[in-house]
């Protein structure tokens, strides 16, 4: 059995072109992935060209970014794991960015995706 490869080390860009997939065959937009990739990590529209731009890693990416405050609110299983519950928090915080992208191409209300408390 292969090893477990650590998400920290993944690239980003070679992922990112695999998310943009998995939602254009679902007839999701990439525009719509850039919303949510934009919304989880603060980034401007600029700084996701730049990163996509050169090989970023996972944690790269997190360690450039400042996460929403608001992404705990994502809960649910991704890969078996409740992201919830992962205690890494960089794999939590890749984890709240695949269960978004899932959430994108089963066709959820980018409303609903954008997570805001009930309160506000």
């Amino acid at each position: 059995m292969a090893a477990k490869r650590d998400l920290g080390s993944i690239s980003f860009t070679k992922v990112y072109p695999l998310y943009l997939n998995k939602v254009e065959k679902k007839g999701r937009t990439k525009e719509e992935l850039d919303q949510v990739i934009l919304w989880l990590t603060g980034f401007s529209a600029a700084q996701l060209n730049k990163v996509l731009s050169v090989d970023t890693t996972y944690r790269e990416l997190f360690e450039q970014c400042t996460v929403n405050p608001n992404a705990h609110l994502i809960t649910g299983v991704v890969c078996g794991h409740r992201v919830e519950e992962i205690e890494d928090e960089l794999t939590q915080k890749g984890r709240y960015l695949d269960k978004l992208v899932d959430e994108l191409a089963r066709g959820r209300k980018m409303d609903k995706i954008l997570r805001t408390p009930k309160d506000s």
